[in-house]
C-alpha cells in the first residue's frame, strides 16, 4: 500500500542520516504531510515519539560501535550529533542503563533497538463514526501558545493551557464570545511548514477583544469523527483515526490545522469531535 510505503520510505531515510542531519520537513515531504501530521501519524503508529525512535536508534549503533572498535566515547558521541559528552552519557545511560564506559566491561549487557518496519495489520474493526465536509474559512477568537516543531516538547504545554484557561477565566469569557459554527470550544494546532506552530483555545465568533488574539482557519475539506468519554478518550479516537481509518480511507492529510471542538466540555463526560484536515489521494 503506497501510504505505508511512503512511511518505510522515511524510516530508509532516518537510516542513512543517523550520523548526519535529520531534516523532519524532508520526512514529511517523502510521506506526503507536513511535518506536524508526519510526527502525529508516526507516533500514534509507532508507539514511541519520532525523536525518541531516532534516540534509541542512535544509542543502539553507539553500543555497537563502543563493542567493536577503539574509538573514543567524545569521538562516538560527536558521530551521532552529540556535542556535548555530557549529553550523549545521560543519553547512553537512559537507554542502555550503563555508562558508555561501561560497554568493554566483561559481563556487562546492552540493549539494541531494530528500524521499525510498518506493515499493514488487520485487528478488530473499531466503529467510528464520521462526515466529510467541506468549509470555507472562519474566524476564530482566543489564546495561543507557541508549540516547537518536535512534538515531544509539547506534551505539557497544551494540558497546562487548558488547566490555565479552566482556572483564569479565559473559558468562561471565550463562551460567551461563541456566535458562530463550529459551536463548542476548540483546540486548534495550527502546524503547518510555513508559519510559527501555535496552539489556540479558542471560539468560532465575529466578536472582537483586545484581550484575544484572531486567526482564520482556512477553506479546507475535514473528515469529522465524534466521540464521548474522557480526554483520554479522545486521543484514543484519535489513534484509531491515524492508525486504522487513514490508511484506508484513500485521504491524506492536507495543509490545515487540526481541530478538536468540545461540545459539552466536562472532562469526565465530554462530547466531542474531531476534525482532521484531507485531501483526496491522487491516483
Amino acid at each position: 500500500m503506497e501510504w505505508v510505503e511512503r512511511l518505510n520510505q522515511s524510516m530508509n531515510y532516518i537510516e542513512k542520516h543517523l550520523t548526519g542531519e535529520i531534516d523532519y520537513e524532508q520526512l514529511g515531504r517523502i510521506a506526503c504531510c507536513s511535518t506536524y501530521h508526519y510526527q502525529r501519524m508516526f507516533t500514534y503508529m509507532a508507539g514511541i515519539t519520532l525523536a525518541e525512535y531516532i534516540r534509541r536508534r542512535k544509542m543502539s549503533l553507539a553500543a555497537v560501535d563502543l563493542q567493536g572498535g577503539s574509538e573514543r566515547i567524545i569521538d562516538i558521541a560527536e558521530k551521532y550529533g552529540y556535542r556535548s559528552p555530557t549529553a550523549f552519557n545521560r543519553a547512553f545511560q537512559s537507554f542502555h542503563g550503563i555508562a558508555p564506559s561501561s560497554v568493554k566491561d566483561e559481563g556487562v549487557s546492552v540493549r539494541s533497538f531494530s528500524p521499525i518496519v510498518f506493515r499493514i495489520a488487520v485487528k478488530g474493526a473499531t466503529e467510528m463514526n464520521y462526515r466529510i465536509e467541506t468549509k470555507e474559512t472562519f474566524r476564530i477568537i482566543g489564546v495561543s501558545a507557541p508549540l516547537d516543531k518536535e512534538i515531544e516538547n509539547n506534551f505539557m504545554v497544551v494540558p497546562k493551557m487548558w488547566q490555565d484557561a479552566a482556572v483564569n477565566g479565559t473559558v468562561q469569557k471565550l463562551a460567551g464570545m461563541m456566535d458562530t459554527p463550529p459551536m463548542g470550544l476548540l483546540g486548534v494546532s495550527v502546524c503547518n511548514d510555513e508559519e510559527q506552530w501555535k496552539y489556540f483555545i479558542a471560539v468560532s465568533g465575529t466578536k472582537t477583544s483586545d484581550e484575544f488574539e484572531e486567526y482564520t482557519v482556512p477553506a479546507s475539506t475535514w473528515a469529522i469523527f465524534s466521540g464521548t468519554g474522557t480526554n483520554q478518550s479522545i486521543q484514543e479516537l484519535e489513534q484509531c483515526i491515524v492508525t486504522e481509518w487513514l490508511p484506508t480511507s484513500g485521504y491524506e492529510y492536507a495543509n490545515a490545522p487540526d481541530i478538536e471542538v468540545y461540545l459539552n466540555p466536562d472532562p469526565q463526560n465530554a462530547q466531542y469531535e474531531v476534525w482532521i484536515p484531507v485531501t483526496k489521494k491522487k491516483g
